[in-house]
């Protein structure tokens, strides 16, 4: 993991957030994003899995769920690459800010929860470029199934369902999440993740993801 394992050389910055569903990350970041924007900075958001150049296919995979889990892994190995290399590379050259919700520590924690070899999936993002920050919100299960039906219903894969956990999708969910949860425990020294808590008020948390972006901004010269 040459590339992923050293400073990056580019102009912008990468800015990432990971945490399971219902954690809040994508609200923060869009939140992040907003407030960048009012500053008039150099900005750009991306999603995790969300490149047109596979998500019709995954999409369709995953309703029929017709994916394993190391077909799983390679096609969102796939979605990521064209977006570093169509969106997230060109804009750091500019100078852009990249804010990334998700990044290669999403395959890191859901593949290895679905007992796919971890340095198999380490190796296979070893192209990724290394993140100037990433912050990893952290949440229960319990907690995160209870925000997630509140709206709706944990999706087949979300649950972990294909593992065969349980027949209960609730139950399963919560088995299934904490194994995901473990993985990202076990990155934060690997990697350096800088852990919040996420039962914290959206606005408390803002504030210090806030303050740790710009303590990243500052160091790199970048100017808002």
């Amino acid at each position: 993991m040459l590339r992923f394992s050293k400073d990056h050389n580019l102009k912008g910055a990468l800015i990432c957030t990971e945490g399971i569903d219902g954690s809040g990350k994508s609200t923060q970041i869009d939140l992040l994003y907003d407030w960048l924007k009012s500053k008039n900075a150099d900005v750009i958001l991306t999603r995790w899995n969300s490149s047109d150049l596979i998500a019709n296919t995954t999409r369709k995979a995953k309703k029929k769920n017709l994916l394993s889990p190391r077909t799983f892994s390679l096609l969102h190995a796939v979605d990521f690459a064209d977006r570093l290399e169509k969106v997230i590379i060109p804009a750091m050259k500019a100078g852009f800010i990249v804010l990334a919700d998700r990044y290669v520590y999403t395959a890191f924690a859901r593949d290895v929860a679905r007992n796919v070899d971890s340095k198999w999936v380490r190796n296979m993002y070893s192209f990724a470029i290394k993140p100037d920050l990433t912050v990893y919100f952290d949440v229960s299960a319990k907690v995160s199934l209870d925000r997630i039906c509140a709206t709706r219903q944990p999706k087949y894969y979300e649950a972990g369902m294909d593992l065969k956990l349980s027949n209960n999708p609730y139950k399963s969910y919560v088995l299934f999440q904490n194994r995901v949860i473990q993985e990202y425990k076990n990155m934060i020294d690997e990697f350096g993740l800088i852990q919040l808590d996420a039962n914290n008020t959206i606005h408390s948390k803002q504030l210090c993801f806030r303050n740790l972006v710009m303590e990243v901004l500052n160091r790199k010269g970048i100017k808002i």
